[in-house]
């Protein structure tokens, strides 16, 4: 191994909101580097598929249905997994939703509502379980996805946009306070990637190459654009870095 230690062999990660996209991009590049992963959702039929996937690099693959809305679901979550393996390494906070796609002024309460309880509340809660047990195993690394929408609001998605500013915050915050315990916790803020969740920004051809456009790539990003920057940022090759949450959306902003 050279100065420039990207290896994830031996860590135990836990990848919330894997069933699909990002997330099931992210859980694949760790177990390629030599993690074991547990991957959680809502759908277990999805995450098995995922388990799968991740068994097929040689490493230990477990899918864990859970709600990231539901706090009980997060401490059984982690409960299941320290009885299996002892420890949580490294936890990413992928679970999204953007149930409201429409002007501020017409949004319901339930909207507002259904997104901060699962993009911000969510990740609260989980990554507080899981830093008290990385507290007790000697520390840990925590990566929050967030997405550009938190530094500049996307068209008809302020709510959402809103959840990831938090998100941006709770990162730094979480950075700050949970050093002291050897736990460094950084962002991914992505533009347009290609997944079920942003179809709408990319699924018409024409609505998807204005997205491109935009862009200094003049490309639309794929969940492996992600995962490259996922793995670094939970290695040993970013030990210096925390409290950041990183750009990558080909050139948009």
């Amino acid at each position: 191994m050279g100065m420039v230690n990207i290896s994830l062999e031996g860590k135990v990660a836990l990848v919330a909101g894997a069933s699909r996209g990002i997330g099931r991009a992210i859980a694949i590049a760790f177990a390629e580097q030599g993690a074991d992963v547990v991957v959680s959702s809502r759908k277990q039929e999805d995450l098995d598929v995922v388990a799968k996937e991740i068994q097929a690099t040689g490493r230990k693959g477990v899918a864990i249905a859970s709600h990231m809305a539901k706090a009980e679901d997060s401490k059984a979550l982690v409960a299941r997994i320290k009885e299996q393996f002892g420890r949580i390494d490294i936890l990413v906070n992928c679970a999204g939703t953007n149930p409201y796609f429409g002007p501020m002024i017409d949004a319901e309460e339930w909207a507002w509502d259904a997104t901060f309880n699962v993009n911000l509340k969510g990740p609260f809660i989980l990554s507080q379980i899981v830093a008290r047990l990385m507290r007790e195993t000697g520390g840990g690394n925590i990566l929050n996805i967030a997405s550009i929408g938190g530094l500049r609001p996307g068209y008809n998605q302020a709510i959402y946009s809103t959840t990831k500013a938090g998100m941006i915050m709770l990162t730094t915050a979480m950075a700050n306070e949970w050093a002291q315990y050897k736990i460094r916790v950084n962002g991914i803020a992505p533009g347009v990637i290609q997944t079920r969740m942003a179809e709408s920004l990319w699924k018409d051809p024409a609505v998807g190459q204005a997205s491109a456009n935009r862009t200094a790539l003049k490309r639309l990003g794929v969940p492996e654009d992600i995962a490259g920057a996922a793995v670094f940022l939970v290695s040993e090759a970013s030990s210096y870095i925390t409290g950041e949450t990183i750009v990558i959306a080909g050139g948009r902003l």
